[in-house]
């Protein structure tokens, strides 16, 4: 026997077995889902942040805030396995090329 559920983003409504622990799972692993999406989002975001800042050449402090939080995020991201480490740190290393290039005048 199998009863339908709702899956966001799914496409509609998909089919499952009608096991108590599998749809537990399946809702769990939904809002696990959300959460990981919304911490790479979140990382993107602040790493875009820190490009708008830094192609500002003017300020400098603007720049650098924004690099920290980028770097706090990333390592975050790297930390819960969002992100592979070799990518954080080749990240990381691309916003400190663009931070030092900002000349603060």
């Amino acid at each position: 026997m199998f009863h339908r559920l709702n899956v966001p983003g799914g496409g509609g409504q998909k089919q499952m077995a009608n096991i108590k622990s599998s749809a537990k799972r399946v809702l769990l692993t939904q809002k696990a889902a959300a959460k990981n999406k919304a911490a790479k989002s979140l990382m993107k975001t602040n790493i875009k942040k820190f490009d708008a800042a830094a192609s500002d050449s003017s300020n400098r402090e603007a720049a650098e805030l924004a690099y920290r939080t980028a770097v706090k995020t990333i390592d975050r991201a790297a930390t819960k396995g969002l992100i592979h480490k070799n990518k954080a740190a080749r990240r990381k290393s691309a916003l400190t090329h663009k931070l030092n290039a900002v000349s603060g005048e």
